[in-house]
């Protein structure tokens, strides 16, 4: 008797285990991180226009950005150490601006390029002071494959016209320009609608990027000519 309940019993334990819905399989693995894709283009001393070298490297970053559907592009320019550090900080703008407009031109969207410039701070060859360097001549284009950040948008004058203001003094601070200290203090007076269009249209003029690439205020778009 004991023999049958002890059969019974396992044949129900058998019969429990087999119905128990299986255990669910374990999750992918995450997909690699993309790795950044880079190029460097070279200037001749003093100038910020691009070679036809320059351009060849330039057609093969936008090829990299298509192809890889949606990505954040950086341009950092630089300078070798001749000149005063503000006008390589200056130069550096120029020629990182040059590569964003022809990366455009070339079918990069605008507002997936972020323009950086870095003067002689970060020299690819070290250097004395005053020293003609051609490898530090440069703009490095870096194409991270992540998603291109969307630009900021500022949601009042106030703020927007500080940001222009604090544009100008990061990388005019040794200039003096009477137009500009003058706008700057109507945006501190809270005179926006006069302050904000010219502190813009200086920064335009000085190639400096605005504080949102692709906006001006009021929300208008804005692309580089």
């Amino acid at each position: 008797m004991i023999k049958k309940l002890l059969i019974a019993f396992a044949t129900a334990s058998l019969l429990a285990a087999c119905s128990e819905p299986a255990p669910p399989p374990p999750p992918p693995p995450p997909p690699p991180p993309v790795k950044a894709t880079s190029f460097m283009v070279f200037f001749d001393w003093d100038r910020y226009n691009l070679s036809a070298q320059a351009e060849t490297t330039l057609g093969q970053a936008a090829d990299a950005y298509k192809t890889s559907g949606s990505a954040r592009v950086t341009a950092t320019g630089h300078t070798d150490t001749t000149g005063t550090p503000a006008y390589n900080m200056a130069l550096s703008l120029r020629r990182a601006n040059t590569v964003k407009d022809s990366l455009v031109r070339k079918g990069v969207p605008a507002s997936a390029i972020s323009v950086i410039g870095k003067g002689e701070t970060q020299l690819l060859v070290q250097t004395g002071d005053g020293v003609r360097e051609p490898q530090n001549r440069r703009v490095e284009i870096v194409i991270d494959g992540a998603q291109a950040a969307v630009p900021a948008v500022f949601s009042d004058p106030k703020s927007y016209c500080k940001a222009l203001s604090d544009k100008w003094r990061e990388y005019r601070t040794s200039q003096v320009d009477t137009i500009t200290a003058a706008a700057m203090a109507k945006c501190e007076a809270g005179n926006y609608a006069e302050g904000i269009p010219v502190l813009e249209k200086n920064l335009i003029d000085a190639k400096i990027p605005l504080p949102a690439p692709g906006y001006r205020w009021p929300g208008r778009p804005y692309t580089p000519a």
